[in-house]
């Protein structure tokens, strides 16, 4: 265990945890200082984010691996040198994945992405188009993470988020949740046996859609999410 009683243990944790993380922060400045001493900031594009997030002893864990928010939600940070100056700093709480990474990254160096990519290109979220309306973009997604080692130690999860729910599924354990992350953001309360008509009825339209994506993102067919 990372966290013990007395929260000891735990402080040791948080604090390496932020020095590393102090420590990335300071090498990203290192990198725009040069590229500004080179001149070369305002050509040259710039993506940051990370791989997943972590729990710091919400849920009582550690770590990574499952979809709660403190896991799958991730920075991301784009300087983009087409992007126009009103947009710059501002904020966008569209669903984007890490599949939107390389159609994004191709975009931007006018190369056309592979069909077999399932992502997409972000840019439409921040540049000025010319079609009208913009193009539609996802309000849902599919997660998947793969049992690691055993169901004892790590097991499989999958989940159908949306804005205002998120259903849970663990495959090793045939256990499902759901969670109304408008009234409760930090997931704390399960509501998947609620016999409130309109709770029964969000399940059982997440349980049909989450299946679909399910069996669509594990077949050949190339598919943009």
């Amino acid at each position: 265990s990372r966290f013990d009683g007395n929260g000891t243990k735990h402080q040791v944790m948080m604090k390496n945890y932020y020095r590393m993380a102090t420590e990335v922060d300071a090498a990203c400045g290192i990198i725009l200082e040069e590229l500004r001493r080179q001149d070369a900031l305002d050509n040259t594009f710039i993506l940051f984010t990370t791989d997943n997030g972590n729990f710091h002893s919400e849920h009582g864990l550690a770590d990574k691996w499952y979809p709660h928010q403190e896991s799958i939600r991730v920075p991301l940070i784009i300087h983009d040198p087409r992007m126009k100056n009103e947009k710059k700093g501002t904020t966008n709480d569209d669903f984007t994945l890490n599949i939107d990474l390389p159609p994004t990254l191709l975009g931007a160096a006018g190369i056309p992405a592979p069909e077999k990519m399932m992502g997409r290109d972000m840019s439409p979220l921040y540049l000025e188009q010319q079609q009208t309306p913009l193009p539609e973009w996802r309000d849902e997604f599919f997660y998947e993470h793969p049992i690691i080692s055993r169901k004892t130690y790590i097991p499989a999860s999958e989940a159908l988020v949306r804005k205002d729910f998120k259903y849970m599924y663990w495959p090793d354990w045939n256990y499902e949740q759901l969670f109304d992350l408008v009234n409760d953001p930090g997931e704390m309360e399960d509501i998947f046996n609620s016999t409130k008509p309109e709770i029964v009825e969000i399940k059982m339209a997440m349980k049909k859609r989450f299946a679909e994506l399910k069996k669509l993102v594990k077949s050949d067919e190339l598919v943009t999410l």
